[in-house]
C-alpha cells in the first residue's frame, strides 16, 4: 500500500517538474527573457551604426521596456563571455565577421521587419584628392579585398593576445600571393605620409592593421587613428584622414554616407556578405526580435 502511494506521489512530482520545465521553456520567449536580462540589450560605442539600427528596432518592434546599454566592443564581448560561461541569458548587438561566432555558439534573432537590412559590404572610402596626392596608396587601397576566413584568422590571433600589428604582420607574411594582388601596379615610395581612420570593431582593427603593414612595406609612413563612426566619416570627408577601410554599407553607415554624400570617394569593396543584428547564445529559447515584446 505504502509503495503504491509513494509511487503515485513520485509520478505526480515528476509530472509537475516536467510541466514546470516546459512552462519555463515556453515562457522564456513570453516576457521572462526580458526579466532575465533586466530588459537590457548589451551594445557597443554609441556612435556605431549598429547602435542606431538597434534604437530603431526598439521603436519599430515597440520594445517599450527595453534599454540599449552603450559601452565598447571589448566590454560587450566580456559580458558575453561571462554570461556564456554560466549559461546565462544575454542579448547583444552582434555582427560578422567576428571571432565570437567562432568561439561561441551564437545565433541572430530573426528580424521580420527588416530593421537591420540584408547582408552588407565593407567598403574603403577615401578623401577627395588622394588619388592625385598619393596614387600608389590609392591604388593599393582600391585593390584591397579579402574573405571572412582571412579576416577571421587575424581577429582570432588578436583576441588570443597577439598585438594587432604583430597579427597583421604574420598574416601578410603568410599570404604574399594575396598581397601581390593588392599591390599589383603599385610603386615603392619613400616615406609618404598616410593617415587611416577606423572604428574599434574587431573586424576593422584587423583590416586596418593589415593594410597599414602592406602600405608600410611599400614605403609609406602610416598613422592609424581610432575614432567612433561619426568622426571617422567626418575625418575622411574633411580631409583630416586620407582613407578608411571601415565603411559598412548600405545600411549600417547609411546615415553618414548620406550626410557626407559628394565629400568622399567610395574606392572599393573589401568584403561582402557581412551582417549585423541582435544576437543571443543558441541555448536561449528565443528566435525572433518579435519574441522580446
Amino acid at each position: 500500500m505504502w509503495k503504491k502511494i509513494i509511487g503515485i506521489g513520485a509520478i505526480a512530482v515528476l509530472s509537475f517538474g516536467l510541466a514546470a520545465c516546459g512552462n519555463d521553456k515556453a515562457n522564456s520567449s513570453n516576457g521572462s527573457v526580458g526579466k532575465n536580462v533586466n530588459y537590457k540589450i548589451t551594445g557597443i560605442d554609441p556612435g556605431a551604426g549598429i547602435m542606431t539600427a538597434t534604437e530603431n528596432a526598439i521603436k519599430d518592434y515597440k520594445l517599450d521596456n527595453w534599454q540599449l546599454v552603450t559601452g565598447s566592443s571589448a566590454a560587450m564581448t566580456a559580458a558575453l563571455k561571462k554570461a556564456y560561461d554560466k549559461k546565462k541569458p544575454i542579448i547583444i548587438t552582434g555582427w560578422n565577421p567576428h571571432w565570437m561566432f567562432a568561439k561561441y555558439d551564437l545565433k541572430y534573432l530573426k528580424d521580420p521587419k527588416g530593421v537591420y537590412g540584408e547582408s552588407e559590404e565593407i567598403h574603403t572610402i577615401a578623401r577627395h584628392g588622394l588619388k592625385d596626392d598619393h596614387p600608389d596608396a590609392y591604388k593599393a587601397l582600391s585593390q584591397f579585398n579579402w574573405t571572412e576566413d582571412d579576416m577571421g584568422s587575424v581577429m582570432l590571433d588578436i583576441q588570443e593576445g597577439t598585438k594587432p600589428e604583430e597579427a597583421a604582420s604574420k598574416w601578410v607574411k603568410d599570404n604574399q600571393e594575396k598581397v601581390a594582388e593588392w599591390t599589383k601596379g603599385v610603386n615603392k615610395v619613400n616615406g609618404e605620409k598616410i593617415k587611416l581612420a577606423y572604428v574599434a570593431w574587431d573586424s576593422e582593427i584587423a583590416s586596418t592593421n593589415v593594410m597599414a603593414k602592406v602600405l608600410e612595406d611599400i614605403g609609406f609612413n602610416v598613422t592609424l587613428t581610432q575614432v567612433e563612426a561619426g568622426p571617422m566619416w567626418t575625418a575622411v570627408a574633411d580631409g583630416s584622414a586620407d582613407a578608411s577601410l571601415a565603411a559598412w554599407l548600405p545600411a549600417t553607415h547609411k546615415t553618414y554616407a548620406d550626410k557626407f554624400k559628394g565629400k568622399y570617394e567610395d574606392i572599393g569593396t573589401s568584403i561582402t556578405g557581412v551582417k549585423i543584428g541582435l544576437t543571443v547564445p543558441k541555448y536561449m529559447d528565443i528566435d525572433s526580435i518579435e519574441d522580446l515584446k
